[in-house]
């Protein structure tokens, strides 16, 4: 799948069932729920769940909270906007 692809998928009424559950949050993300989208992240703890759970902090505005998961994902803080990091997320992982 390519990011075009799992851009088409947010007309859909829900994310792929074979889509990865980070996947999964990051739809529900942009589709508007990010309380679903949080509930998924926290759950996974892996660097990579922590990178979407600092992206989505960072969303919130949470920046303290965020950098807290940036390091955890031993990623650098991100200073682009909200929409390429989140670009940049699904496409690392797909």
């Amino acid at each position: 799948m390519t990011l075009k692809e799992f851009e088409a998928s947010l007309l859909s009424d829900g994310p792929l069932a074979s889509s990865p559950p980070l996947l999964q949050a990051l739809w529900h993300d942009r589709r508007g729920d990010w309380d679903r989208a949080h509930q998924i992240a926290q759950e996974i703890e892996t660097s990579d769940g922590a990178w979407v759970h600092a992206y989505l902090h960072r969303k919130e505005g949470d920046l303290s909270n965020a950098r807290y998961w940036y390091r955890r994902a031993s990623q650098p803080e991100a200073t682009c906007s909200i929409h390429a990091e989140w670009s940049r997320l699904v496409t690392a992982l797909l």
